[in-house]
Order: structure tokens, then C-alpha cells, then sequence
């Protein structure tokens, strides 16, 4: 385990990136915050952090590219994505490009501290309840949908529904 505790937080909800760097830095971490893959990228090159939490959704693209980007400058780092759009495609996603877990949000700060020093062999505990119906329906198609490049057109025509209907599921939170 790296004594480095630099860490970088990506996210555009400025009053969840504040809160979050002020309890990361009680624990600990010498914080660095950006608001966007732009800048997510930027700090990451010219200072390559030994954590990272990044949010997927930014406003000016996907945390995906900032994870890349830090991977690609510090192979140990090691990253932690959160966001409140969690589905399985996306973990995978996350985890393909270097992330080490995935936290749906909120997740408050022991939660995220817990995913960036755990050991690399430490596996989540399974869950105590299954999906539901409407979970397992909302993870089929978020699956479909990342299959297709985020085509919301070429989802419905698959998925054989509207594709209105198809953006007003999209555009829900996920079921519990």
C-alpha cells in the first residue's frame, strides 16, 4: 500500500466535491478537486494522484476519459467512480478503464475511503436482497443501451418499443 495519499475528486456537484474533499483531507489525503474532464485530465497529468474519485456524468463529457487518463499517467492509482446513474454496464465500463469499485451515490466519505485503501484481493460482500423485477428490466436495457453506443434509436428498435417511451426510462434514476 502506497504511504502517497495525494487524491484527486472529480464532480460537478460542487456542494458533494467540497463536502467530500473536507472529509477525504480530515482523514488524511491531500485533496486536489476538479469540476470537469477538462480539468479532471489536466490535474491528473501534471500532478498524477495515488487515489481518484470521479464522478461518470461531468457536464463537459464522461468521467470514463478522466479514469483513462489517470491510468495512463499512474498505474497504481487507484480509482473509485460514483455516480447516481449506477447500472452494471457502466461498472463494467468503470472497471475496464481502471476503476477499482464503483459507488452509487450518495455515498458518504467512510464509504469512499473503505473502496480507495482497500486491499486489491477484498471482494464486496453479495447483497442481501435480490434485484427486483423492475431493477433487473432498467439493467437489461441500460446493457442494451451501452451496446448500441447510447443510440437511443437503435435501443428502441431492438428493445421493439418507442423510443420516446425508451428516453423517458433513460432519463429515470434507477430502481432500487
Amino acid at each position: 500500500m502506497t504511504t502517497d495519499l495525494s487524491l484527486l475528486i472529480v464532480d460537478d456537484d460542487e456542494p458533494l466535491r467540497m463536502r467530500l474533499a473536507r472529509a477525504m483531507e480530515k482523514r488524511g489525503y491531500a485533496v486536489q478537486a476538479a469540476d470537469s474532464v477538462a480539468a479532471g485530465i489536466q490535474m491528473a497529468r501534471s500532478r498524477p494522484p495515488a487515489y481518484a474519485v470521479v464522478d461518470l456524468k461531468l457536464g463537459d463529457g464522461n468521467g470514463l476519459d478522466v479514469v483513462s487518463a489517470i491510468r495512463a499517467v499512474r498505474q497504481d492509482a487507484r480509482v473509485v467512480m460514483l455516480t447516481g446513474y449506477g447500472n452494471i454496464a457502466t461498472a463494467v465500463a468503470a472497471v475496464k478503464a481502471g476503476a477499482v469499485d464503483y459507488l452509487p451515490k450518495p455515498a458518504d466519505a467512510d464509504d469512499v475511503d473503505r473502496a480507495l485503501r482497500a486491499a486489491n484481493a477484498a471482494h464486496p460482500a453479495p447483497p442481501d436482497e435480490p434485484m427486483s423485477a423492475e431493477r433487473v428490466r432498467w439493467e437489461h436495457i441500460q446493457r442494451v443501451f451501452e451496446l448500441c453506443d447510447r443510440n437511443v434509436s437503435e435501443t428502441a428498435r431492438r428493445l421493439k418499443m418507442h423510443r420516446r417511451t425508451l428516453q423517458r426510462i433513460l432519463a429515470k434514476r434507477s430502481p432500487q
